[in-house]
């Protein structure tokens, strides 16, 4: 195996050992990860070990530390120059733990042999304590998901409760939120010059507590904005609603005010954003000297699932302008997005086809959403002035450029590379970006080359689209279009299909027990993608998780932009029906689809999902054609 002839000191230290290979007796920074170590630019903790890398400093990874035992991991570099860096890896930990209904995973993707257990609950904030328990006059800076996501006052659906901002919660000394290159690298460079720590407190994408009765750090060109208090949102859920709206419209802003909110005697302080990435920087954070390999210790521990997933992909813009009311890549990535150059894309293809196992195909181009490569504003003047925490919902933005010109290059010039056979696009599409009546100044041409490129050249035997939900009301809570578009889309699929003779099927993901869904919704759910000759498979119920819009519904009841009541299914037989309707047509769901369609006088929906109405109808399988007419022939 490669990993074996590969000397150590390609890969990030991990043991006191390893530092002999890279000449260290000591490092700068030491990295603390819920991950195990996989050395490639899909994995937080190797992008942020090697920007440190990359800025001159001697860095260490400690993946997955035991955290039961005399705590011996924490322990094994001993104490950093200037700070640790903690991250529950590239999941919430509780996400990464539990399933919607809060019932324990038995694997974990990030780990070898897909084990589960090796990683705590709340691991950010756990790994935190234990370090500060250890090394107390040792800064440390927290960073990933987890603590983005956590950054405010937030309902934690495991706990069932609201929680304080995770710096309070951890004890960390400053946090990181988003994608932390750009913060990172202020970062190393005021320490390098020798500014210590605890007086960094203006650099942006960052966050740090005070006490309330300190004087605010000072930056002439930003504005403020207070939350209510951490306790006025323990008394009130409205209060803690209307903080939610402040968060996402700041944070989806080219020019946001800084955040401040107080929790008993301290004062939390989120600094705005970085403007986002310019292709030059992205560039260089995915042309970092990765092994593209996880660390030759796990060779003998088995694979590890997230790794296999996507070794051979490529990822090649980040954020997302969809704002999705369930979904949290716009909180961390941003809604703008960051796109690639095609050089630096063909490079890592490079790089792809050089792994021992690459046999010709790529299993993705993509990115969050696959097809938002190189789409922004078109006048900059506009998005300075925009609050919308989506581009597209309720409407496509007018001036959003959608061409998908660049992206359909990107797919041409990937097909010409010798060594590749086949390079399919894995990640979902926006649908409704390539759909004339939803997006209205859509390139037809730009769209229908894309498409033909697409399904002819890029599906890997099916297709995964992300309509969601079929009822109008529940569509607009999630910030989707409308079903009859996704109607719309799938015309346009099917015409390319048959034009070029392939049977590739779409595969809609959907979900239940969203805010405002009701039961009667997912029952036209089923009936409805029954009708379009769907069995659905890519479903999944709502999981409440910090920094959404769907959240903070669930928990407060109301929606945070209008604060009007807002239905939600919260009981487990509410969510277990719910998700019954998917699977109408399993022999074990049969009868209670049935019965509960009946007594809600649905009788119209039954018929629809069996093709007879009637509470009679006989247990016995229909005789098949070529039985019936055989009997004919006997009786004559």
């Amino acid at each position: 195996m490669i990993q074996d002839r590969r000397p150590l000191s390609d890969w990030l230290p991990i043991t006191k050992k390893e530092l002999e290979h890279h000449g260290w007796d000591e490092l700068d920074v030491v990295l603390v990860s819920g991950d195990a170590y996989v050395d490639h630019p899909a994995f937080g903790t190797a992008v942020i070990g090697r920007i440190i890398e990359d800025e001159g400093f001697r860095i260490g990874i400690i993946p997955q530390p035991n955290w039961r035992d005399d705590l011996r991991d924490f322990k094994k570099f001993g104490k950093p120059k200037y700070f640790f860096g903690v991250t529950s890896g590239c999941m919430d930990s509780m996400v990464n733990h539990y399933t919607a209904a809060k019932r324990k995973r038995s694997s974990d993707a990030y780990t070898p042999g897909g084990e589960a257990g090796f990683r705590p609950d709340y691991a950010s904030t756990v790994y935190t304590k234990i370090l500060k328990e250890i090394y107390p006059d040792v800064p440390v800076v927290l960073g990933g998901i987890e603590a983005s996501l956590r950054r405010v006052t937030h309902y934690d659906y495991w706990s069932d409760k609201l929680m304080p901002g995770i710096l309070e919660s951890s004890g960390a000394d400053m946090m990181v939120y988003g994608m932390g290159e750009q913060p990172l690298r202020e970062l190393l460079r005021l320490l390098k010059k020798g500014v210590p720590l605890s007086s960094i407190k203006t650099i942006p994408q960052t966050a740090v507590l005070q006490d309330v009765n300190d004087n605010l750090p000072k930056n002439k060109n930003w504005e403020d904005v207070y939350l209510n208090s951490h306790d006025d949102c323990l008394k009130d859920k409205l209060a803690y609603a209307a903080n939610f709206k402040t968060v996402e419209v700041e944070s989806n802003k080219l020019h946001a005010r800084r955040i401040l909110q107080k929790s008993g005697d301290q004062m939390l302080i989120i600094n705005p954003p970085y403007q986002t990435m310019t292709e030059k920087e992205i560039d260089k954070s995915f042309d970092l000297p990765y092994t593209r390999l996880p660390h030759p210790k796990y060779h003998k521990r088995g694979a590890i699932p997230a790794y296999d997933m996507i070794k051979f992909s490529i990822n090649m813009h980040r954020g997302c302008f969809g704002g999705c009311s369930f979904c949290t890549i716009s909180a961390h990535q941003g809604k703008f997005i960051a796109s690639r150059s095609e050089k630096s894309i063909l490079k890592e293809v490079d790089e792809v086809t050089k792994h021992p196992d690459f046999k010709g195909y790529l299993s993705d181009l993509g990115g969050p959403s696959a097809n938002m490569y190189r789409m922004k504003g078109i006048d900059e003047s506009i998005c300075e002035k925009c609050v919308s925490p989506s581009c597209i919902h309720p409407v496509v933005c007018s001036n959003l450029d959608t061409s998908h010109k660049p992206l359909t290059s990107i797919y041409k010039a990937v097909d010409k590379h010798p060594d590749i056979k086949k390079a399919f696009v894995g990640s979902g599409i926006r649908y409704d970006l390539l759909v004339k009546d939803y997006n209205k100044k859509l390139e037809e041409d730009s769209a229908e080359e894309y498409m033909e490129q697409l399904i002819t050249r890029h599906v890997s035997g099916r297709l995964k689209v992300a309509p969601e939900h079929t009822a109008d009301d529940t569509l607009r809570i999630m910030r989707k279009p409308s079903f009859k578009h996704f109607h719309k889309f799938k015309q346009s699929y099917d015409r390319i299909q048959k034009k070029n003779g392939l049977n590739q099927p779409l595969i809609p993901y959907f979900i239940s027990s969203h805010p405002g869904c009701k039961e009667e919704d997912m029952a036209n759910l089923a009936a409805e993608t029954k009708d379009m000759g769907f069995r659905l498979e890519q479903v999944q119920d709502f999981t409440p998780t910090p920094m959404t819009v769907a959240t903070v519904i669930y928990y407060a009841g109301v929606h945070p932009y209008t604060m009007k009541p807002t239905f939600v299914p919260k009981t487990e037989k509410e969510k277990k029906d719910q998700h019954r309707f998917f699977f109408w047509y399993k022999k074990e769901n049969r009868q209670w689809v049935k019965d509960k369609l009946l007594n809600a006088g649905k009788a119209d929906l039954l018929e629809k999902l069996t093709a007879d109405g009637s509470s009679q109808k006989s247990n016995k399988k229909e005789m098949p054609k070529w039985l019936k007419e055989k009997r004919k022939k006997r009786r004559r």
